[in-house]
């Protein structure tokens, strides 16, 4: 017979005589509640409150607790306070003891530090709701049993940015998540790690709620957003309290650019570490806009938005949600309304993670979670399914090459060995796609795909440079510039901010020859190999310092005495921001702070001519076409991308092409029918080489940020493009034919808090889907990083190699 509620209480002020200890009134008021409880017919819960506390209390509580298994006592509640003295594994252990009657366990503000956490998570739990809003979780790894769980609630986790890719698969009746305020921000390994929820239908990055010209409406939302979860201890989900949206002809997803204006307001206080760090605007430049800046821009935004009405924003004008249609989807300043009978119902985001951002968000997040029933509080309907799926075909690829379903790599071996082709049924009016099995790269494409689909959490790896080869073992490199090798696979060279060259074997992280800076140099900013002499290389600083170095007399010494033989010095370039060679070897161009480019001849070492004002502005960098010696492009902050041709004697470009800001740079197809041109925010689009007209706008949301130095560069010959900025932690995989997104990978610093971001990239010429990242923190005084990404590879696998032997070298793999 179960033991009823007063014989509990005996028991627990018996426990607590045999300790010494008086009866805590926090748990016997506990006990009266629950009486009433059961007096009325209503569920009898007992509700501990770890707040009210100490650690003298810990020994009869724990008794009581263990027999609660056998009492009427039909659930237990824990709850914690943010003051709470108790012991943090006294805590853990008293939320365990009361095993199956374990109903809500709500941990919101608590103290009891990261060990706690991490047991809690390897551990498990038996409860039902788990509230751990505020929690100070980096990456999501809950690795223990949680199999009653049925709502998470993660709030306002502002160290939370990312997810171990098994993280939920401890979580099979999970129905409620909520992540509103938190660091997430990467649609992949978001959907990755949420697909392994088969019971998710309700999810929340952020609030949408309704409200009138008298700030917030009760009678629509219903709800307090910071609420938290308290209506799920009565066994009411989300949905209770979710917006109802049901008589609604009409519900749009949000648009994109309503989202980037209202993401500063949300994420201000996030990155406390960011801080200013100027050098120069060059190619692969290190500018990140100032705290000073950021704030003018806020501002700037701010303009136009009207006074807040009820700590919400309030917007001055009303848009229709027709005009949002027709206008297909332009700025709204994050209100959209909605008209039903004459009557008009406005909503407004609250508490939005930065992924509620992303361009296409909701569409994304629809398309790939076919289960999920409500995002963001709003009901997902048939229509919207219909849109997110038109959507994701028109802005995403699902997989590399344009494939539709995920293959097995031993199908695709089997069918190689026997030369066997894959046909794809298509009307007449359908263009042969990457898929088809006449193409010569085709096997190769789909392992490619098979692989890059088969994770979103490619592995980073950090390329470990020591001194120890150049006499000093505590010599520590900060690359500034760097170049994989034409055509040896395993070199890479990069010049530091120190004026050094150094050229590293990058598979075995060995320094294959190192050149002093000897007070010659400056911050290397250009560097280009050449490409019939495979051991020679030109190097520019941003003083003005040009030389030719042959690496095989320059072989890196111990004694640290540098071998000069073989170094060629040219005429100075003042300002130098970028060199590049000619296909034949013959010559090369030099550009820099100023209107005007320099060829120099590598054979005599001559300076030929200057070319003078060929831009308004001054030119970023430039580039030699890959196959023609004579025809090269220029890039300016005046906006205009040029091409030119030496045997016109460039005084008239060949064409000329604007973008709407100022030009970071620009670079050929490796087989030069096009132009990839990179503008300040985003602004990518590749043109056609013949004409220089548009070919693709690959339409890279803008951060509204002035100072956002972008760069681009081919992947996989030019069957995709990456892209970074200089005020951003994320590199961008595109498809280069139909401009689609087939990835972000997000870079993440070594500590919580802190990011890293783009100064420039390079992909993998021998490699599919490798590339080299050169990063740095936000902190100034951080050294920058060449990060290598695989994305054929993931970070989990690479780490279960590594535990399993199979791989000697030490890990020094870094998460997505």
């Amino acid at each position: 017979m179960a033991t009823d509620i007063r014989t509990l209480e005996e028991r627990y002020i018996d426990s607590c005589r045999r300790h010494d200890v008086s009866p805590n009134p926090a748990i016997l008021s506990g006990f009266f509640k629950a009486d009433v409880k059961k007096s009325h017919h209503e569920p009898c819960t007992l509700e501990i409150v770890l707040e009210y506390l100490k650690d003298i209390d810990f020994h009869p509580l724990l008794e009581l607790c263990l027999e609660i298994g056998s009492s009427e006592i039909e659930a237990v509640d824990i709850r914690c306070g943010s003051s709470c003295v108790l012991n943090g594994e006294y805590a853990l252990t008293l939320i365990h003891a009361t095993n199956q009657k374990l109903r809500v366990v709500d941990l919101q503000g608590f103290s009891f530090g990261k060990d706690f956490l991490r047991d809690l998570s390897q551990r498990g739990l038996t409860c039902q709701v788990l509230n751990l809003r505020s929690s100070h979780f980096r990456k999501l790894n809950m690795a223990g049993e949680f199999m009653k769980l049925h709502t998470l609630n993660l709030d306002c986790s502002t160290s939370l940015s990312s997810f171990k890719e098994d993280c939920f698969t401890c979580m099979p009746n999970l129905v409620c998540l909520s992540m509103c305020e938190t660091r997430i921000a990467n649609l992949w390994t978001t959907i990755a790690a949420l697909s392994k929820l088969p019971s998710l239908e309700e999810l929340r990055f952020q609030n949408w709620l309704c409200c009138d010209d008298a700030g917030l409406s009760s009678g629509s939302s219903g709800r307090d957003d910071n609420a938290d979860f308290s209506q799920l201890t009565s066994g009411t989900y989300i949905g209770a309290s979710s917006i109802n949206l049901g008589a609604l002809s009409d519900l749009n997803s949000i648009t994109q650019e309503a989202h980037r204006n209202l993401f500063p307001f949300h994420n201000m206080g996030l990155d406390h570490d960011f801080q200013i760090s100027i050098e120069d605007s060059s190619d692969d430049s290190e500018v990140d806009f100032s705290s000073q800046q950021q704030e003018y821009d806020f501002m700037e935004l701010l303009s136009n938005v009207g006074p807040r009405r009820d700590g919400e924003i309030d917007i001055q004008n009303e848009v229709s949600i027709d005009t949002l249609l027709n206008q297909n989807e332009e700025e709204s300043a994050g209100v959209f309304t909605r008209h039903i009978a004459d009557v008009s119902l406005k909503y407004i985001s609250c508490h939005a993670s930065p992924i509620c951002f992303e361009k296409h968000y909701r569409e994304y997040m629809i398309a790939s979670l076919p289960k999920l029933k409500v995002l963001d509080n709003l009901p997902i309907r048939k229509i919207d399914r219909e849109r997110a799926a038109t959507t994701f075909s028109k802005y995403f690829e699902y997989l590399p090459y344009k494939r539709k379903h995920k293959e097995s790599v031993v199908s695709i071996l089997q069918k190689r060995e026997i030369k066997s082709n894959y046909t794809h049924v298509r009307t007449p009016m359908q263009q042969s796609s990457y898929s088809s099995g006449k193409c010569q790269y085709f096997y190769t494409r789909s392992l490619c795909a098979a692989k890059v689909g088969s994770s979103p959490w490619p592995l980073l790896h950090r390329l470990s440079i020591s001194g120890y080869d150049t006499g000093d073992e505590s010599r520590i490199f900060r690359p500034r510039q760097f170049e994989y090798h034409p055509s040896i696979s395993c070199l890479m060279v990069f010049g530091t901010l120190d004026g050094e060259i150094v050229v590293v074997n990058h598979e075995n992280e060995k320094i294959v020859s190192y050149i002093p800076s000897l007070g010659a140099m400056n911050s290397v900013l250009g560097l280009c190999w050449l490409k019939t002499y495979p051991s020679k290389l030109i190097a520019g600083s941003d003083n003005g310092s040009l030389k030719l170095y042959d690496i095989k007399h320059t072989l890196p010494a111990i004694t640290g005495v540098h071998h000069s033989a073989g170094t060629v010095t040219f005429d100075e370039f003042d300002q130098l921001t970028s060199v590049h060679v000619n296909s034949t070897d013959e010559l090369f161009l030099a550009s820099g702070y100023s209107k005007h480019v320099a060829l120099y001849d590598i054979s005599s070492g001559r300076r030929l001519q200057v070319f003078t004002d060929m831009h308004q502005e001054h030119i970023n960098v430039v580039k030699f076409s890959n196959h023609s010696p004579s025809i090269f492009a220029t890039s300016s902050f005046d906006q205009d991308v040029k091409l030119w041709d030496l045997r016109q004697k460039p005084i008239q470009p060949c064409y000329t092409a604007s973008s709407s800001k100022g030009n970071v740079m620009v670079c050929f197809s490796p087989d030069d029918h096009y132009l990839l041109v990179s503008a300040v925010d985003n602004e990518v689009k590749q043109l056609l080489a013949v004409d220089g007209r548009v070919h693709l706008d690959f339409g890279i949301a803008p951060t509204g940020s002035s100072q956002n130095y972008t760069r681009s560069y081919y992947l996989n010959g030019r069957d995709y493009i990456v892209s970074g900025s200089c005020d951003e932690h994320v590199v961008r995989v595109c498809c280069a034919q139909t401009g689609r997104r087939l990835r972000d990978i997000s870079l993440e610093g070594k500590s919580s808090g802190t990011s890293m971001f783009v100064q420039s990239l390079r992909g993998d010429p021998f490699r599919d889907f490798n590339m080299s990242i050169l990063a740095a923190y936000t902190r100034p005084s951080s050294k920058s990083e060449i990060v290598k990404v695989n994305l054929l590879t993931s970070t989990d696998h690479y780490s279960k190699e590594n535990s399993r032997g199979q791989n000697s070298r030490p890990s020094r793999s870094m998460g997505a």
